[in-house]
């Protein structure tokens, strides 16, 4: 067991610990101190959306709650974030749609590949009745043990590589390429042509180094923040997944707030949702800039339509028990 499992496994179970006591009657007009996690590090779009949150919520209580982030990959992955807030070692978790789709089904529409037109089609989804009632089928799933508080944008994915640059379909052929852990996404790539292999976010830089794998696929700021164009400085903008991610929160630690805590938490939420998106815009830029310097190939791909064409099957793999949903989704202009 390395030094950095220790510490995660000490971390949980000091969370943990803490997770029983504010389920106490007398913990309750204590501080209530709320922890917060993500993989990506301080500064990165959905993190300091958390930390805003974090300020405003302990201005509206007076300090009675607040919240503490711990960013980069403190706590583990995203499969570890996601069992931590499930078992209330965590409260706030900011995941990808990909591992949700497994545990609700509509939530795997997102996940097809070209499923939105550009950023202005994604967002109206989100924004309205759509995303409203897929936060909702999460908040009240039965066994997922998390509550939906908001959606946050998180830009468009392109396959990027260190063998060689991929300006057509057909130089994916044999690339291992890292997909998150979901079905639809391994599918998508090994329809495109290429090999795709599921791994945690936490995993790939050593696999890139050792040649594991040959790539991955992701927006800018992830490319960019991950430093990643060290390994892999063929970035193909593919514009193959354009995935929003989620702002989840425990449902057991959900449990013991009160309404009035809960309503402000959701609405300090939503605020979230659109504070996110103004500093996403602002760190795709920088992130562009960024990998330019360290010399990545940001490489232009102009005719979609094989990889649009190519992907057709995954559609009907994942998305035919969701006609209506992708049929409302398709016809928002």
């Amino acid at each position: 067991m390395d030094r950095r499992t220790v510490l995660r496994l000490g971390a949980v179970t000091a969370l943990g610990a803490f997770s029983i006591d504010i389920a106490t009657p007398a913990f309750g007009q204590q501080k209530l101190v709320l922890k917060a996690t993500d993989v990506h590090p301080l500064g990165y779009p959905t993190v300091e959306a958390v930390v805003r949150m974090g300020k405003k919520l302990e201005a509206a209580t007076g300090g009675r709650l607040s919240i503490q982030m711990y960013p980069s990959m403190q706590l583990g992955g995203e499969k570890e974030m996601i069992e931590q807030a499930q078992v209330g070692a965590l409260a706030i978790a900011r995941i990808s749609v990909g591992p949700m789709g497994p545990i609700v089904p509509e939530i795997n529409v997102f996940n097809l590949p070209f499923m939105f037109r550009d950023n202005a089609h994604m967002e109206k989804v989100i924004d309205g009745p759509i995303g409203d009632e897929l936060l909702k089928k999460l908040t009240e799933h039965p066994t997922a043990g998390l509550v939906g508080l908001c959606w946050m944008n998180a830009g468009t994915r392109n396959v990027y590589n260190g063998k060689k640059p991929v300006r057509s379909i057909d130089d994916l052929k044999g690339l291992k390429i890292r997909m998150m852990g979901n079905p639809v996404f391994v599918d998508t790539m090994n329809a495109l042509g290429g090999n795709g292999v599921a791994m945690g976010f936490d995993q790939l830089v050593n696999a890139m180094q050792t040649g594991v794998v040959d790539g991955a696929e992701n927006n800018y700021p992830s490319y960019a923040t991950g430093q990643h164009y060290r390994y892999a400085k063929y970035y193909s903008l593919t514009g193959h997944l354009m995935i929003p991610e989620i702002l989840v929160f425990s449902k057991k630690i959900w449990s013991t707030l009160s309404s009035d805590d809960r309503a402000l938490i959701a609405k300090l939420g939503k605020e979230a949702q659109l504070d996110e998106r103004k500093l996403w815009y602002a760190m795709e830029e920088k992130s562009i800039k960024q990998m330019q310097e360290a010399g990545a190939e940001i490489i232009k791909i102009d005719d979609k339509k094989p990889f649009q064409a190519a992907v057709q099957p995954v559609w009907e793999k994942y998305g035919k028990q969701h006609a209506d949903l992708i049929k409302r989704i398709q016809d928002l202009k």
